[in-house]
């Protein structure tokens, strides 16, 4: 009797605390407990992105300016040349000699002048005959300087101070006019060129109240931030109707030489968010390409919102709509809630949330 007595107390015990593990499970999972924070304000920008084409503001084409051979070529491929420096000499022989021919026979046609001009003063010849002599001596000066301006062509030398491309002849090549000799860049400043949507200069117009000075930086292929800041000049007059984009340009300072014509790269412009509100990444999930949060109400249940996002920050998002100032929000446990479900939360300021993200960031 007294063996039934204790195995009686002993199961009753052993029930007691099924029984409260159980309750004590069921009140854990009714009420879960997970940390919060709210949306913060202040004044920051991002850097948007856009792709370039850099341009040299003087890019020309050196073309022959006279039939002849090539005999010198005085430069290299990407050597800097400086404004007058020769480049090019065509064979001079034919314009030397149609030179001699022009210059002698001005000396003739000068010869006939004084002569009509020494009868002319005795008055054995007519005005117009001295007239008539005087237009022969100036029309064989006019091909003395034409045949001295086709010479000059045979030796060609850069009109401005510049970097040359590819050499499309030798030396010996037979060339006629306005055969391709090379290209020559001026890169002392560079244009760059970057679309922009319709929006988004709609937006810079409306901020920079239609000026074109704002300045800009240029990250280059390799991913470095080239180092002299550049200023947009203009932008040009008309949309792209395929595309619905509009070209900005950007002057940039190259001293070193660093950029080349042709080459591609990134315009950052920074673009302005004041009294912008701002929530932790980590807060928001994605469905169907759409962004959401959770929001603890007032009565601890938590709502499911859908966010509309302006922009992007390291670990933060810039929040245009679907969420209030000094609304809680869930930083986490987002994949164990459900809308309705009923909450117990840990506030944390947003300042202490933003940090310890912050510090990851770095890390």
């Amino acid at each position: 009797m007294k063996m039934v007595t204790k195995l009686s107390i002993v199961l009753g015990l052993i029930a007691t605390l099924v029984l409260s593990g159980c309750q004590k499970h069921e009140t854990h999972e009714e009420m879960p407990h997970y940390a919060a924070t709210t949306p913060f304000r202040e004044d920051t920008s991002i850097l948007e992105p856009y792709v370039c084409q850099i341009r040299a503001i003087r890019h020309i084409e050196v073309r022959s300016l006279e039939k002849g051979y090539l005999t010198h070529i005085f430069i290299d491929e990407g050597q800097w040349v400086k404004k007058g420096q020769p480049m090019f000499k065509i064979m001079p022989n034919v314009y030397q000699a149609e030179l001699l021919t022009a210059e002698a026979e001005a000396q003739n046609m000068n010869i006939e002048y004084l002569n009509t001009k020494a009868l002319a003063d005795k008055n054995i010849v007519s005005p117009n005959e001295l007239a008539l002599a005087k237009a022969k001596l100036d029309k064989a000066n006019a091909q003395v300087n034409l045949a001295k301006t086709h010479l000059g062509f045979t030796d060609i030398r850069a009109p401005f101070d510049g970097i040359t491309d590819h050499l499309a002849v030798r030396i010996g090549s037979l060339l006629d006019e306005d055969d391709l000799l090379t290209e020559l860049s001026d890169i002392a400043h560079l244009w760059v060129y970057f679309n922009v949507p319709e929006a988004k200069y709609l937006d810079f117009i409306r901020r920079e109240k239609g000026k074109t000075n704002e300045k800009v930086q240029l990250r280059m292929a390799n991913g470095e931030i080239y180092d002299h800041t550049g200023v947009i000049e203009t932008i040009v007059g008309d949309f792209y109707n395929t595309s619905g984009n509009i070209q900005f340009r950007a002057l940039f300072e190259n001293p070193d030489r660093v950029l080349r014509h042709g080459q591609t790269g990134t315009i950052l412009m920074t673009v302005p968010y004041p009294n912008a509100m701002l929530i932790p990444q980590k807060a928001t999930f994605e469905i169907m390409d759409k962004i959401y949060l959770y929001v603890v109400n007032k009565e601890e249940k938590v709502e499911q919102r859908l966010l509309q996002i302006e922009a992007e920050l390291p670990h933060m998002f810039i929040v245009k709509s679907g969420v209030n100032d000094g609304e809680r929000i869930l930083i986490e446990g987002m994949r164990k809630v459900s809308p309705g479900d009923k909450v117990m939360i840990d506030l944390k300021p947003p300042q202490e949330v933003r940090s310890e993200l912050m510090k990851l960031y770095t890390e």
